[in-house]
């Protein structure tokens, strides 16, 4: 009796902990990949995004070598710098 207390919490922080990653996986703000470990040859990355306002953003795209800017707003996608 005295070993099962502890590990239903154990068990319970382990659900919560992923029950978080998934969640945080889904809406974006997760990765699950190793640094230094590459699964294949991805040639579209985002590198970074930055929020300008609640529905406006700045992307920087790297496709291959080529790097590229691209403005987000709710109706429209442009490319600013190629």
């Amino acid at each position: 009796m005295d070993l099962l207390q502890p590990f239903a919490a154990i068990i319970l922080v382990m659900a919560l902990l992923g029950g978080a990653l998934f969640l945080l996986k889904k809406r974006g703000a997760a990765s699950f990949r190793l640094p230094g470990i590459s699964v294949g040859t991805r040639q579209l990355e985002v590198v970074e995004r930055v929020s300008l306002g609640p529905q406006h953003a700045l992307h920087l795209v790297r496709m291959g070598e080529r790097r590229v800017l691209i403005a987000t707003g709710p109706a429209s996608c442009q490319v600013l710098e190629i």
